[in-house]
């Protein structure tokens, strides 16, 4: 996910050297700046141990048989098939690249970090919260509640990351695409594990059938994939990891089980909706700052 050169005025202008406290409008680094770093470094650790574990690596229970396979990808019908996980990979390789990044001595007093530090921190902790919840204590409500909290605290992450111009490409890449990939796939994630919660606790339907209430369910992701692409002014990132989820969850119930043709359609015309804004909106705003451009 790259920066949006019209996020901010100073966006459009060249980025000053990182790190350079003067440049940046930030203050000199302190010792709550390295304090700052060494915990976020430490929290990805602990996510990446702590995934290790969840996904029985080390032996011992994995995610998909943890609380009764009630998380597994034939759970539900809005279940996402097993391969659309190996998105986590790309997560946790993108949280290790922007801890190493932002714990080097240039970048200790950037606002930037400042700012996302600590959110960050919280964000890998609760993930690991999740899998201990999930894994370890075989409660998918309490999954659930954790990845709701989850979910908000990457919505904190990627408004401070709009609201931050970033110093380049390696920045962008680093911090804004590692999170905005992080914000879709948990949305994809929060949608799964609530719906899993709902079977769990032998929710009936009301006597409706599971593709209508999937339909709904995917219809209220779309809906987030659609305001996080006008939020975002069509920052890419999110929509394709969101995008990516709803269409192996369309995998899952066409060719797997449990077979949903309704859940199936549902998830196409979701993943299609969130991808078609997000490449509208960015291709507006990319007119418009065009149009500025040449009245100038």
């Amino acid at each position: 996910m790259s920066s949006d050169p019209q996020t901010s005025s100073h966006a459009r202008t060249p980025s000053p050297a990182a790190g350079d406290s003067r440049a940046t409008g930030a203050s000199p680094a302190t010792g709550a700046d390295v304090v700052r770093q060494i915990v976020v470094l430490v929290s990805a650790v602990v996510a990446i141990v702590l995934a290790a574990v969840g996904s029985g690596a080390f032996g011992g229970t994995a995610v998909a048989d943890a609380a009764g396979g009630a998380l597994s990808a034939t759970a539900t019908t809005v279940a996402p098939a097993t391969i659309a996980f190996s998105i986590w990979s790309v997560i946790y390789l993108g949280l290790v690249a922007y801890a190493v990044y932002q714990a080097l001595p240039r970048q200790r007093a950037v606002t930037r970090h400042r700012r996302l530090g600590y959110w960050v921190a919280a964000s890998m902790l609760l993930n690991a919260g999740w899998l201990f919840a999930a894994v370890q204590l075989g409660s998918v409500w309490l999954g659930a509640a954790v990845i709701v909290a989850l979910l908000l605290v990457l919505a904190r992450i990627f408004v401070i990351c709009f609201h931050t111009a970033s110093s380049g490409w390696v920045d962008a890449v680093v911090t804004d695409g590692t999170f905005g990939l992080y914000l879709g796939w948990v949305s994809v994630a929060t949608v799964a594990n609530v719906a899993a919660g709902f079977v769990d606790a032998g929710f009936d339907g009301f006597g409706l059938p599971a593709g209508f209430w999937s339909a709904v369910v995917l219809g209220v992701a779309a809906l987030v994939g659609v305001a996080i692409a006008f939020a975002g002014r069509g920052r890419i990132a999110p929509a394709l990891s969101l995008s990516w989820g709803l269409s192996w969850i369309a995998v899952g119930r066409l060719l797997g089980e449990p077979e949903n043709t309704v859940a199936g359609v549902a998830a196409i015309i979701a993943a299609v909706v969130v991808l078609g804004v997000t490449v509208a909106v960015r291709v507006a705003r990319g007119r418009v700052g065009a149009t500025r451009s040449l009245h100038r």
